[in-house]
């Protein structure tokens, strides 16, 4: 068995008041100060537009959030940088807070290392895979997972504190067009040049399939890497993770 163990946690909040980004945000503390260990969190999270960095200061922000909240879609500002991602009901949101002495070494590491597990995972339920940027797709990045190099399935990105890193992603498992719906206005918004046809989902490739089941098979392929224990969320993590909330509000 690998030497190498990993709590999961499988506890998602209401992000309406940013709590559940604020959870992501207390892990990354929490991990670096060796209060909890190494921590894979997974969960299926509520509506949510997830703006990056370079959103929050972009000209069109405001008018961007006011139309997610319109279409009933939270706002808040995530952890990892990259532009606007939108999380629904049919989809799963994942993280991997991993201890790192010096987190900028290891960038392209936790990446690949990620990524080989959302591979291995769907390829377990016989949805080919490749990584890489698709040309006009949304949020884009060099490590998004994607399908026959058409349709968007999965993106990640990292965010490095001191003495941990966090890499969280989302992944669509159903549908696609209700992220099309949101992500076109609010790209509009943020003056994003895009392809909406680049929005998929795992159902395009495997029709009927359960968010809770691809969320099963994303923990049996990490187990084969790691050895994974399940886990829960303390007192003192939810105290911080509330305290960091309102900083992820826009």
């Amino acid at each position: 068995m690998p030497e190498r163990t990993v709590a999961i946690v499988r506890q998602g909040y209401d992000d309406t008041e940013g709590l559940d980004t604020g959870v992501s945000h207390a892990l990354l503390r929490r991990v670096a100060d060796g209060a909890i260990p190494e921590t894979f969190r997974i969960s299926t999270p509520g509506r949510v537009v997830a703006f990056g960095k370079q959103d929050r200061i972009a000209p069109g922000f405001d008018r961007a959030a006011t139309l997610a909240r319109m279409l009933g879609f939270a706002p808040i500002v995530r952890l990892p940088g990259g532009r606007a991602a939108v999380f629904h009901e049919q989809t799963i949101s994942f993280s991997w807070t991993v201890p790192e002495p010096d987190p900028i070494r290891g960038i392209r590491k936790r990446f690949t290392e990620t990524v080989a597990v959302l591979c291995a995972a769907l390829a377990g339920i016989g949805i080919e895979t490749s990584v890489g940027e698709i040309p006009g797709e949304y949020c884009p990045g060099e490590f998004s997972v994607n399908h026959a190099g058409t349709i968007k399935l999965a993106g990640i990105g990292q965010r490095l504190g001191r003495g941990a890193a966090h890499v969280g992603g989302v992944l669509v498992v159903g549908d696609a067009r209700g992220i099309r719906d949101v992500l076109v206005p609010v790209y509009g918004a943020l003056g994003i040049n895009w392809s909406p046809s680049t929005v998929g989902a795992l159902d395009d490739v495997v029709p009927t399939l359960d968010p809770s089941a691809v969320a099963d098979a994303l923990i049996e392929a990490l187990a084969t890497a790691v050895s994974v224990t399940d886990s829960a969320l303390d007192e003192e993590t939810l105290d911080l993770a509330r305290s960091l909330a309102p900083l992820h509000l826009p």
